[in-house]
């Protein structure tokens, strides 16, 4: 009985696993504002081989909506700001809009969503943010007379200039002067069950405060994290706060329910000599940890237990892009198709390495034996093993256990959770020394701290020949640490 157990739990197990290597929340933007980019089967070939389920045009490219079909990839096409007025006074245009850019493609091509206009509210034209719903609704129409209305959604992408308060984000409120557009958007976005597309950028929230403890707080790093003065919750990220500060504004107007889309977010990889923030170490550490982040589901504050779909920025350089040099510096591969550096989407390396930290790096000790253990150092404060926790939970590891209602929530108090969240992580990270350092507040030691030792035991006793799998051994070692 015990061992049919066992097997049993494994298989729900395994099965778990399977299903969250669909990570149909993960997409990227494939800009064309370039004269170098590959041709796009071979584009469609290079997805293929990431993570990457969603991808987000500008426009309406026929050769690459064409590539990308039998692919399964979700594809996001665009109407720009100079199709809004014509598909905003014509219905047979939009119409004419669907028949062209849609239909000759689609099922085969998975298009999901069209987007009117790219960030129409803060052009702050009046006559074109007139007629950003009516092109809304002219699509919508066009796509249900072809029987499409509810498979393919509609909707915009705003600049998070829409707010006019973010920080805290309890406090988050769209501007005054946007309001009225907003209602009308948001009221055909909660009708029609389309999402509510932004752009957050940590990136520029770091340029505009250099300090070294936000660069950390932008890029998913060990921080002390900062409390939301409305509402106590500590926030240890930017990403979180920023998105969550848009959950608030729609709140505010009466809108929660509509989801929320990142249609852009990213760091560039260089920059010009006078900008604060670009670089290779610093666009792998945020574009990695936000993709460990988001698999790890552990959602936002605001919004726990799901991630929100996100869109990284962007899939290659655009050397045509007008701007600083950052604006050309974005491009996750180059144009021969190799990775610009490894942000943990290819298929062949899901885990991105620790990126480096303001933190002293530690000197590498020799690897411990397979029976080593990650705890919380003694005399550890409270704020510094929740930031320990905080940050473990955040890279992708599944913390769930130790939520209220979980097997591994008893005791309840902030070191065992510190402790069970912070040994996960190493034993899933190769049990690299510097997996268990998290700030210094950590230590190896080779006694089992497992208050379900002589279980463990007994299962690996009853199923002695699996356990020599090193997978199987990860499994049963997350299954029953605590």
């Amino acid at each position: 009985m015990a061992t049919l157990f066992i097997l049993l739990s494994l298989s729900l197990l395994l099965t778990s696993l399977h299903f969250s290597s669909s990570e149909t929340f993960i997409g990227v933007n494939y800009g064309q504002v370039a004269d170098n980019l590959p041709p796009p089967s071979a584009t469609a070939k290079l997805l293929q081989s990431t993570s990457i389920e969603k991808v987000r045009l500008y426009g309406a490219d026929p050769a690459i909506i064409k590539a990308l079909a039998n692919t399964g990839i979700g594809i996001v096409i665009g109407a720009a700001n100079g199709d809004v007025p014509a598909l905003a006074s014509d219905p047979n245009s939009a119409a004419q809009w669907i028949n062209s850019n849609v239909l000759p493609f689609y099922p085969a091509s998975n298009i999901i969503l069209i987007t009117v206009g790219n960030e129409v509210l803060t052009t702050n034209d009046p006559n074109l943010i007139n007629q950003l719903l009516p092109a809304m609704q002219n699509i919508q129409s066009a796509l249900s007379a072809a029987s499409l209305g509810g498979k393919i959604k509609v909707s915009t992408v705003h600049s998070m200039a829409v707010l006019s308060q973010s920080d805290p984000p309890s406090s988050g409120l769209f501007s005054p002067s946007y309001q009225t557009a907003l209602k009308g958007l948001l009221q055909f976005q909660k009708d029609n069950g389309s999402p509510f597309a932004i752009n957050p950028y940590p990136f520029f929230a770091y340029q505009s405060d250099s300090r070294p403890e936000t660069l950390a707080f932008c890029l998913f790093q060990p921080n002390a994290g900062r409390v939301d003065s409305g509402n106590g919750i500590k926030y240890m990220n930017m990403f979180d706060a920023q998105v969550d500060a848009v959950h608030s504004a729609l709140s505010a107007m009466g809108f929660k329910d509509v989801e929320i889309m990142v249609a852009e977010t990213g760091w560039p990889y260089s920059g010009d000599s006078n900008e604060v923030g670009p670089g290779i170490e610093n666009a792998k550490a945020y574009n990695g940890n936000l993709v460990a982040h988001l698999r790890s589901m552990v959602g936002t504050p605001l919004m726990p237990g799901k991630s929100v779909d996100t869109y990284l920025f962007a899939l290659y350089d655009e050397d045509m892009k007008p701007g600083p040099g950052s604006e050309r510096a974005f491009g996750l591969f180059r144009p021969d198709l190799s990775m610009t550096y490894d942000a943990g989407i290819s298929k062949n390396s899901q885990t991105p390495s620790t990126p480096s930290t303001s933190v002293t790096p530690v000197t590498p000790q020799p690897k411990p034996t397979a029976t080593g253990w990650c705890v919380p150092k003694a005399g550890i404060s409270d704020a510094q093993l929740q930031s320990s926790l905080d940050y473990a939970c955040g890279q992708g590891i599944d913390c769930s256990p130790i939520q209220p209602g979980g097997a591994c929530f008893e005791p309840n108090t902030l070191a065992s959770h510190a402790a069970y969240a912070m040994n996960l992580y190493y034993q899933i990270s190769s049990k690299n020394p510097w997996n268990c350092d998290f700030s210094q507040t950590a230590t190896l030691t080779s006694q089992n701290p497992s208050k379900y030792l002589s279980a463990f035991n007994d299962m690996n006793r009853l199923i002695k020949e699996p356990m020599e799998n090193g997978l199987l051994v990860k499994i049963m070692l997350s299954l029953w640490y605590c």
